[in-house]
């Protein structure tokens, strides 16, 4: 098996090394270059991916129709090592482009495909995950967060913790317990939860370094449109 990069492969790579060496912003070495930024690199981070967004490299295996470049995993990678190698800043909306925009795509509605993959791109809409409570982590069948049908909408109560980047995201990935009659591991539904909306409140964790990039985060009478349930 021939490991080697193609000649486009090749010509990626060395627009992605050129670009990064005129783009990487200078400043970033003085805020902690660090996978886990610094809240006063929160901004900076947030510019660096929508510049990143401008010229087509994040996202790179999504598909053109949502904003992405059509390419492979290898193109990924190349962009990865690169970065790497230019000690580049990290993304801040890690897990939307990792995690909620390829959802979204594979399961998604049209109107959601429509209205969200792009805004991840471009960090103008910043995602966390509600997945880990209390009571419930690696065991996530146990989550106890519940969602009550009411007409057209949900009604959600409870509660989520250790969620990363809650205090500076506006969209959550929600898993909530719809069926409390069905085994555990069924009867749980995928919301698309507005993190602005009435009823929610987060609350940084302090850790002993002064960051606060998890949250406890609270649910009362939360009420969401079952168009935010995914597909």
């Amino acid at each position: 098996m021939d490991f080697a990069l193609t000649p486009d492969q090749q010509a990626f790579r060395e627009r992605v090394r050129a670009w990064l060496e005129a783009n990487v912003p200078p400043e970033w070495t003085s805020l902690g270059s660090t996978e886990v930024p610094r809240a006063a690199a929160y901004e900076l981070i947030r510019r660096w991916q929508g510049k990143l967004f401008e010229g087509g490299f994040i996202g790179v295996t999504w598909p053109r129709e949502y904003g992405g470049q059509g390419l492979t995993f290898v193109e990924e990678m190349i962009l990865h090592e690169e970065m790497a190698l230019q000690k580049a800043p990290p993304i801040l909306n890690i897990l939307g482009v990792g995690m909620a925009g390829p959802t979204i795509i594979a399961y998604g509605t049209e109107e959601q495909k429509k209205r969200y993959p792009a805004k991840i791109l471009s960090c103008e809409e910043i995602w966390c995950q509600g997945y880990s409570e209390p009571n419930s982590g690696s065991d996530l069948a146990s989550l106890q967060t519940r969602a009550v049908k009411a007409g057209d909408h949900y009604v959600i109560n409870g509660q989520k913790v250790w969620t990363s980047l809650a205090h500076v995201a506006d969209w959550m990935m929600l898993l909530a317990r719809t069926d409390p009659s069905a085994p555990r591991h069924k009867g749980l539904t995928y919301f698309l939860l507005d993190m602005h909306a009435p009823g929610v409140t987060v609350k940084p964790l302090k850790q002993i370094t002064g960051d606060a990039e998890f949250n406890e985060v609270f649910f009362d009478n939360v009420r969401v449109h079952e168009r935010q349930v995914l597909g």
